[in-house]
């Protein structure tokens, strides 16, 4: 083990959020139908997630860490660099302007709710599902 191992504890392994939450990958444009429909009878949350951006990354572990709604709505993360085109899909279906990280709530096929950079983490998510 070198000096700088010794010092700063060396690689660790780091476990990423999405893993700890039940999230549901969002890849495709064709998912944002079943979307639609699912929140006719169930919540839908949409997780707009950049990979590459420290501010995003802060604020997904943040709502891991806080994330306590459960079993009442379905969690889609959505990684705006491999999906580019679902992420636009996404503005365009639901009437946001794309930000990164965004949140959105889906409730009888709108966004009853969506917020960006800190204010996800300020949202009382109960009031919405």
């Amino acid at each position: 083990m070198g000096i700088f191992n010794s010092l700063f504890g060396g690689k660790k392994e780091v476990k990423e959020e999405k893993e700890s939450l039940p999230w549901i990958p969002l890849v495709s444009v064709d998912q944002l139908e079943e979307i639609v429909d699912h929140s006719k009878s169930r919540t839908q949350l949409i997780f707009k997630h950049s990979t590459t951006c420290g501010i995003s990354n802060m604020v997904l572990r943040m709502f891991s860490d806080h994330y306590t709604v459960g079993e009442d709505a379905d969690l889609y993360y959505l990684d705006l660099h491999a999906h580019r085109d679902v992420s636009n899909a996404v503005a365009s279906q639901f009437q946001v302007l794309h930000q990164s990280p965004q949140l959105l709530i889906i409730k009888d096929g709108e966004a009853a709710f969506h917020a960006s950079h800190g204010a996800i983490t300020d949202a009382d998510l109960e009031n919405y599902i």
